[in-house]
């Protein structure tokens, strides 16, 4: 099992028992600047620093006892915030007709990156429309890939104004 995996294992259990909802987590094994970045959430309410305080002191009492990374790391632990990461096709399922930023491990279709509206999940695949076209990424090949909310719209929306300021 890799080390994503086991920790993954070893984490969501905890984060659900304290009654949020695990999103997900990135880590970085760089040997210079280990990070693991834990995503809570709670749908209903949002998530505070305190939110975050508990479930980081739980998340590290357990990290302490089972010692899954060695060496020192930082734990970090958030929420998934405006560009929320999205880690499984159950989280695409979720946010099917918004607009998601996908980076591939692999090209495909002689690229990387790819960003458009959420359309459909079937089969371990998602399938994206933005600029005219249609594209199936396989789940298993995406590296990254997050919400990408249109800023300006959303403050409009809000009437909070526009997110670029202007020089008189």
């Amino acid at each position: 099992m890799a080390a994503h995996d086991k920790l993954e294992a070893l984490l969501a259990p905890v984060v659900e028992d304290l009654g949020y909802e695990y999103v997900g987590i990135e880590y970085s094994s760089n040997p210079k600047n280990r990070l693991l970045r834990l995503y809570i959430d709670q749908p209903e309410t949002g998530i505070g620093v305190d939110d975050c305080e508990t479930v980081s002191r739980e998340v590290s009492a357990v990290l302490d006892v089972e010692e899954p990374i060695s060496g020192q790391y930082t734990l970090e632990v958030s929420s998934p915030g405006i560009e929320r990461p999205l880690f499984t096709a159950e989280h695409f399922q979720r946010f099917i007709g918004e607009v998601a930023k996908v980076q591939m491990l692999e090209p495909q279709e002689g690229r990387r990156k790819f960003k458009g509206h959420i359309v459909a999940v079937e089969n371990d695949e998602v399938t994206l429309a933005g600029d005219g076209q249609r594209w199936q990424l396989p789940l298993a090949g995406m590296f990254k890939a997050h919400l990408a909310p249109d800023i300006d719209a959303l403050l409009a929306e809000s009437g909070s104004g526009s997110a670029q300021s202007t020089v008189e």
